[in-house]
């Protein structure tokens, strides 16, 4: 298949379906994706010429619903994969080098006959696929050169993980063109937050790479070595809800301290309790110790703690009220949540004449189509989570919008999948 045929090979009704299943169809979303992908195809081809095999693998975002920074101490969340995500046209090589363009960044080019970290490379996207590879051969696996181009539709900064989403593209490319796709999305997950934490540079935990890898609507419990990962089949627009994702405009810049902290302080706790992480700590055992424990660790600390125990009771009444088809309830408890981690998490500013996060939830909880609102990710800046209903969502994003400015609200579709290939 040349490049006017893949083109053309767009337009067909098998690929309009394989499209509506990964983005939905939202207004006229498949024309809107028909148009990107062959804008990327364009793009190849006027990067590297015509190629007899270009194949079109796609990674999704993710949103986290429930689980507020529970994942690290190996707690419990529910997630989903979204139907945004990081696309890329690419070409296998004869040789071991990486050629990546992608849309809005300057052109690399990585050669993997040299796997371990380099110098100066961390906290790149150099590193990210060096990474990748690195590990997926400590595995066992084959890996090779590519080329592509990239764009993607998970903005950095939005907080739905443009960083996993990458991640497990670049695993998933290199498990179709040199392993035929054996690799499952736990492992991919788990190669993915390898390349993070050890090429990367930043202590992420698995969320992020699971959800993205996984698909879905998942319930993930971190406490057994494996994490199991249960697949939820619910659909909250057929309730007449949406997903809103409020981008605040702050920076992320200077918080990694502010981040690394919430970790940290957590298992200061746990080593306090005689653990390693607080899933190690019984809820009881901690309750009767704070006499103790109080100006042994800070009381930030045990606050936080405080979170972790009821966050992981929430997650886990969150799917009790899903699997009932309790929308109330779980709604209820998404309310909690988002008050947890603004009193007792302390997650939703850093700095404070930089309060976005709690201005985006005020005005949410004023507005009353908002059924619920809580911190979307990471925190301290970014993003809030809003279940809107159906009928007031055009007003609750002018709303939004007029505060925050023009596309700062992201309505999201969940995608049953994770990394896939859209076959031409």
């Amino acid at each position: 298949m040349n490049h006017l045929e893949r083109k053309q090979a767009l337009t067909s009704a098998r690929t309009a379906e394989r499209l509506a299943v990964l983005y939905g169809t939202r207004d006229g979303m498949v024309e809107r994706q028909q148009e990107r992908y062959a804008h990327l195809l364009d793009r190849f081809s006027e990067t590297f010429g015509e190629r007899d095999t270009v194949l079109l693998m796609s990674a999704p975002g993710r949103t986290e619903i429930g689980g507020n920074h529970t994942d690290h101490n190996h707690g419990q969340v529910l997630a989903a994969a979204v139907n945004l995500d990081t696309l890329a046209a690419v070409s296998p090589r004869g040789d071991k080098k990486v050629s990546l363009h992608s849309e809005g960044y300057p052109a690399i080019e990585v050669d993997l006959g040299v796997l371990d970290p380099q110098a100066g490379e961390e906290g790149t996207t150099a590193a990210l696929i060096r990474g990748v590879a690195c590990r997926m051969v400590e595995l066992g696996y084959q890996i090779g050169g590519f080329d592509a181009v990239m764009t993607s539709s998970v903005a950095s900064g939005s907080g739905l993980s443009s960083s996993a989403a990458f991640e497990v593209l670049v695993v998933a490319i290199q498990d179709r063109l040199y392993n035929g796709s054996v690799i499952d999305f736990k492992t991919r997950a788990k190669i993915s937050q390898y390349a993070e934490n050890v090429h990367f540079g930043k202590p992420s935990g698995l969320m992020d790479q699971m959800a993205s890898s996984a698909g879905g609507l998942v319930h993930i419990d971190f406490a057994p070595a494996d994490p199991t990962v249960d697949a939820l089949n619910y659909s909250f627009s057929d309730k007449g809800y949406a997903l809103v994702v409020v981008a605040t405009g702050a920076s992320h810049a200077d918080l990694t301290p502010a981040y690394a902290a919430i970790p940290d302080e957590m298992k200061q706790v746990a080593s306090a309790m005689g653990g390693k992480l607080l899933a190690d700590v019984d809820e009881e055992a901690f309750m009767a110790a704070l006499p103790g424990l109080y100006h042994k660790v800070p009381d930030r600390a045990l606050l936080r703690a405080f979170h972790f125990f009821e966050e992981n009771r929430r997650v886990a009444a969150q799917v009790s009220a899903l699997k009932a088809d309790n929308v109330d309830a779980f709604l209820s408890e998404i309310n909690a949540s988002g008050i947890s981690s603004w009193t007792l998490l302390q997650n939703v500013y850093a700095y404070a004449e930089e309060q976005g996060l709690c201005l985006a939830q005020a005005i949410a909880k004023a507005h009353p189509a908002c059924t619920a609102t809580r911190v979307h990710g990471g925190g301290f800046a970014g993003t809030t989570l809003n279940f809107v209903r159906s009928e007031g969502l055009s007003s609750f994003i002018a709303v939004m919008e007029s505060v925050f400015g023009k596309g700062s609200c992201h309505v999201l579709d969940i995608r049953p999948e994770g990394a896939a290939e859209v076959v031409l």
